[in-house]
């Protein structure tokens, strides 16, 4: 892989993360429409190459706390000092904070995430290798998107979350490994199916993919490094993957928030709709 393919995917992976269309279909059908035109990349569905996924994933994880910095932190401040307090014998009395409980609730989304990757993982890498898949997900990706705009006013808020709605977005998120099944609109699209409102659909949806990425990367480089090496993706392609998906990434994350918080997701809707289209009738050349 050359530095500039990197950057080039890096690119992909930064305007696609946010907007809730599926970076990581994007980035698949690119490699396989890269390698059909001769050029030198490991195959989409190979350990190697899925690691680069993740990699250029966690570039954009920069995103994320670059715009969302001022709650992120305040999560974390709160968080801390309420489990000191809980902690104490005076806080035991006061029942759980609520930053600590959605710090928990949090981490049942990212075990409904891991059981649900671990069960499927292998049928989730053959769809790597399929670009026809892809295009049936991009599908019922769209439907989501379409389907939610027509939803009411959600009531629910922070206090609302619990363990069920924790459950049902990770398991959503589960789902979401598979290209063309977008990780934001499945993680936002299902927050609001439990009632939870817009922004918290959002800042929840976001927050959830920083410890969830992190873990699959971590996991996938260990496989990566301890079994196959990086053949044909050098550390360069990595580092140049990550920073460029970082920089993009803020850009793009700010306009669907833009979009998300005026319910106009189906805009997105058609696009998809569009790209699986051209899969399906060939006009994107791609391999069977």
């Amino acid at each position: 892989m050359t530095l500039l393919i990197a950057a080039l995917l890096g690119v992909i992976q930064g305007v696609f993360m946010f907007l809730p269309v599926s970076s990581t279909a994007h980035l698949v059908l690119t490699q396989h429409w890269l390698i059909e035109k001769g050029h030198d990349l490991p195959p989409p569905d190979s350990p190697e190459m899925i690691l680069f996924d993740l990699v250029v994933h966690v570039g954009t994880l920069v995103s994320i706390v670059v715009v969302f910095w001022p709650s992120l932190w305040r999560f974390t401040q709160n968080t801390a000092t309420g489990a000191l307090h809980w902690a104490s014998s005076e806080g035991r009395h006061e029942g759980m904070p609520l930053y600590v409980r959605l710090f928990l609730l949090g981490m049942l989304s990212v075990l409904a995430t891991a059981a649900i990757g671990f069960a499927l993982k292998a049928t989730f890498e053959h769809v790597f290798a399929t670009p026809m898949m892809i295009a049936f997900t991009l599908i019922l990706t769209g439907i989501l998107l379409w389907w939610t705009d027509k939803l009411g006013p959600r009531r629910r808020g922070l206090k609302g979350i619990n363990a069920k709605v924790a459950t049902v977005i990770g398991v959503a998120q589960g789902f979401a490994l598979v290209p063309g099944l977008s990780r934001s609109a499945m993680t936002i699209v299902f927050s609001l199916f439990t009632g939870l409102k817009r922004r918290w659909a959002a800042e929840y949806s976001f927050f959830l993919a920083i410890p969830t990425i992190l873990a699959a990367t971590l996991v996938q480089s260990l496989e990566v490094w301890g079994e196959f090496g990086l053949n044909g993706v050098s550390l360069a392609a990595l580092a140049v993957g990550f920073v460029v998906a970082a920089l993009v990434g803020i850009v793009f994350l700010k306009l669907v928030i833009y979009f998300l918080y005026r319910a106009q997701l189906k805009v997105f809707s058609f696009y998809v709709w569009l790209l699986a289209a051209a899969i399906l009738t060939g006009w994107i050349d791609l391999p069977a």
